[in-house]
Order: structure tokens, then C-alpha cells, then sequence
């Protein structure tokens, strides 16, 4: 994840040729390198068509961007922060997301054998700009690495877990978060990831089998190499997702290294216990954070967590990066500017939550892991604003 001062921006900016690059897909890299997995291409005849790229009202389009893609976009990316729960109705009517439930689909050797979701390294090292108000469009110096340390066992009363999912290419694994539902207080069913870890990106589709995991691994029976029953690995049942949203920059622009869709890189997923038991997620697991939008950066002081699986990490235990005061990252000033914390978490940490104190006490959701640098110095999380609310508080209502 890029910043101005980076040793390892050169390897970045060529990392299409060296890795198979997409934010998240289900083929990892070999070995312990950098990078993430490539989605499918998306088939132009089987969507429909393909669109050449340029611009429609104020937005920039990919090219070869399905154009069934395109219909119910704003007439630029800054009127989305407009949309009401009609907008996003009308806009999930028509990318739905399918999931049909397969009984007993994920077992230990299916999770066992997923591939982590890459934090993303940078297309290009982006340029900074002249301080704006609000922060927008600045990028600051890499702040100093900060060794993640193992989250204390047992993890269940915390709202962390894993999310599992399939796509064309194998099956693979991403961290999440219970958040409160403002709509069903106590009784949350609502799960806040990155939107790479649900959808493939531009002109793609979402992940098919996608389910949360909370507490997972809780007792560590699967930890050092050794193989556990899935009810050791799920001891609070396998959540399979009914309903999922993510930004349409996202689903428009998102793609194989760092750039501006990450801006927009967030997803909230609502769920069900496959073996329904009659209690909420939320009241399963005994907690769900809130989630605070339009946070105070120079008043944040952020810890981020996740499930790493690059050595020196293995995927099967939770841990913590008290990553401090964020600095600033950017791709595009027209954007909110994202999160930057020091932390050495590798893949399988996209995902999982960013957490801060809100001055009432309450530890609240800020941010998610988007993307982070080839040599596991930093992460990277988009600022959470206006159009993460919208999104949040139509998957709230639309149950």
C-alpha cells in the first residue's frame, strides 16, 4: 500500500507482471510474495455487450465495461453521495446478488484449502496534492511499520471472523466484522468486509457461496499445521450471506493493484445461520460494533484486525495492529482520502475491521484492509462517508 516514501513502490508498479493481480480473488500467489489472484475475465457476449470506456456525465469508464453495468449509474461518481434507499434499491435490483444455500458446503478441508484475499499492492505510486479542506486528495509519508501481535483467546464475544467464498477460479478467504444494524438493534445479522472480498470488480460478478465465520479458529485447535472438526473452526455456525452490497465504484472500476476504485472498496453483507438456531448473529456471537461514518481523522486512533496467512502468519489465528493516528492516502483528490496505519499483516487480513473509540466510549467500525504494501509495511482502508451510509442503511432496511 502506497505512499510518498516507499522502497518498495518500484516492485509495486510492475507488479502486473509479476503476480496475477486482482484486490481479491481466490488463487493466491505461490510461495510468500506479494499480490493477489486474478479474476476471471467477464465475457462481453455473455454480458450483454461491452462497452469502449470514455465518459458518461461526469464519470470515467474502463474499457470493455459490460453495459448492463451501466444502467442506474448517477450522472457522476459525486451524486451517488445523493442516493436514498430508492437509488440503492433500484441499483441492487439490478446486479443481485445470488447465493443459494448448499447444507454442509464448507467443511475443514474446503476452508482449509482457500486462498487469502490480497491486500492489493499500488498500479502506481499515486501523486500527491495540494492540501485541500477535509483532507481530500493528500498523500503522506509511509508511517512506520507496526508488528501485528495475536488477538488473546478466546475470540467469541468479538465481532471478528473470516468470510469463505467461491469463484471460477477456486475458493477463497477474506476477515470481516459484526456491525450493529441500525434498523434491528441487538439482533444484527449485518457483516461489514471489503468489497473485493464479495465481487470481482469491474465488469465481473459477485462470489458465489459466501458465507462469515465468526470467532473462527476460537480454541485453536486448527492452529501450527494441525486439522480440526468444523466445530472447532466454527463454533459459532457457518453464516451464509442472503443480501450483499457494495460501492458501484467498485463494481465498476475495482481490479487487479491499488488505485481509485479502493476508495470505494467496502461491502456489508447480511446473513443467516445455516442451521438456524432463532438468534440473531449478533446475539450469537454477544457483540456488533457500530459503524462510524465521517470519523475525525486527527482525533482517530486506530487498531486493525485480521486473519494473516503469509508466513510468518498461517490464516488461522486473529491479530491486532495498533496502527495509531492514520495518515492519508489517494489515488483521486475527488474521493475520499483513505486510511493509511504501519502494519506488517499480509493476506487474509482484507477485510477485517478498523476500529476507534467514539467520545461517547463505544468502539466503532472506521474502515476496513483494502490494500497494503508489497513488502508488508502498511494497510490501507477506504474513509468510510456518505456513500458507505447509504449503502449500510439500505441493506438495513431491506430485509
Amino acid at each position: 500500500m502506497p505512499t510518498i516514501h516507499r522502497s518498495a513502490l518500484a516492485a509495486a508498479a510492475v507488479a502486473g507482471t509479476l503476480l496475477a493481480v486482482s484486490a481479491c480473488g481466490p488463487d493466491g500467489p505461490a510461495g510468500d510474495g506479494g499480490g493477489s489472484a486474478a479474476p476471471p475475465p467477464s465475457s462481453a457476449a455473455a454480458s450483454g455487450g461491452a462497452g469502449g470506456g470514455g465518459v458518461i456525465g461526469g464519470i470515467t469508464l474502463p474499457s470493455g465495461l459490460p453495459t448492463g453495468l451501466l444502467e442506474g449509474l448517477p450522472k457522476t461518481w459525486d451524486d451517488l453521495k445523493k442516493w436514498k434507499f430508492e437509488d440503492w434499491d433500484t441499483w441492487a435490483s439490478k446486479h443481485v446478488f445470488n447465493n443459494p444455500v448448499v447444507k454442509d458446503f464448507w467443511d475443514p478441508d474446503k476452508m482449509g484449502d482457500s486462498k487469502p484475499a490480497d491486500p492489493a499492492p499500488p498500479a502506481s505510486k499515486p501523486s500527491p496534492a495540494t492540501p485541500k479542506p477535509g483532507d481530500d486528495g493528500v498523500t503522506d509519508p509511509e508511517p512506520a511499520v507496526v508488528n501485528a501481535v495475536a488477538v488473546p483467546r478466546p475470540y467469541t464475544k468479538q465481532p471478528s471472523g473470516k468470510v469463505f467464498f467461491s469463484a471460477k477460479g477456486g475458493r477463497g478467504n477474506c476477515s470481516a466484522t459484526v456491525i450493529a444494524d441500525p434498523q434491528h438493534p441487538g439482533r444484527s445479522n449485518l457483516v461489514w468486509t471489503a468489497g473485493h472480498c464479495v465481487h470481482e470488480g469491474k465488469g465481473g460478478n459477485f462470489y458465489k457461496d459466501l458465507v462469515f465465520v465468526p470467532a473462527y479458529n476460537n480454541s485453536g485447535a486448527s492452529s501450527g499445521g494441525k486439522r480440526a472438526p468444523l466445530s472447532e473452526l466454527a463454533p459459532l455456525g457457518t453464516w451464509w450471506a442472503d443480501q450483499v452490497t457494495t460501492s458501484p465504484q467498485w463494481m465498476v472500476e475495482g481490479g487487479g493493484t491499488g488505485d481509485a476504485a479502493n476508495q470505494y472498496d467496502f461491502a456489508v453483507m447480511r446473513v443467516h445461520n445455516q442451521n438456524d438456531t432463532g438468534k440473531s448473529l449478533e446475539e450469537t456471537v454477544g457483540s456488533a460494533v457500530p459503524v462510524w461514518f465521517d470519523a475525525p481523522r486527527d482525533k482517530l486512533n486506530v487498531s486493525a484486525t485480521g486473519y494473516p496467512l503469509l508466513k510468518p502468519f498461517d490464516g488461522q489465528e486473529l491479530y491486532r495492529c495498533d496502527g495509531g493516528k492514520p495518515t492519508r492516502l489517494s489515488f483521486d483528490a475527488k474521493r475520499p482520502t483513505m486510511l493509511t496505519i504501519g502494519c506488517n499483516m499480509t493476506q487474509g487480513s482484507s477485510g477485517g475491521g478498523w476500529f476507534a473509540t467514539m467520545p461517547d466510549g463505544r468502539t466503532a467500525l472506521v474502515s476496513n484492509t483494502s490494500i497494503g504494501t508489497q513488502d508488508h509495511t502498511s494497510l490501507s482502508g477506504p474513509y468510510l462517508e456518505a456513500v458507505a451510509k447509504q449503502a449500510l442503511d439500505w441493506i438495513s432496511r431491506k430485509q
